[in-house]
């Protein structure tokens, strides 16, 4: 199976695509919003989410995993 993103220039095209539908040929789901498929808005949802650290922090935390399984 293959998802392609299709942009809708004509009322005819819609048509023809929910006759597709119905026959099931093809599967139509909506977006919210055309930038779905950039990569920048997938992004977006995680920008603020960590906090910046040091190099030794890292490590510390690191360090801290590791022994929490031995």
């Amino acid at each position: 199976m293959t998802t392609l993103t299709i942009e809708v220039l004509n009322k005819k095209a819609l048509r023809l695509l929910k006759d597709l539908e119905q026959l099931d040929i093809i599967r139509v789901r909506k977006h919210k919003s055309s930038n779905h498929a950039t990569p920048n808005h997938r992004i977006a949802g995680y920008k603020g989410a960590m906090k910046a650290q040091t190099m030794d922090e890292i490590n510390q935390q690191l360090e801290d995993l590791r022994n929490e399984w031995q």
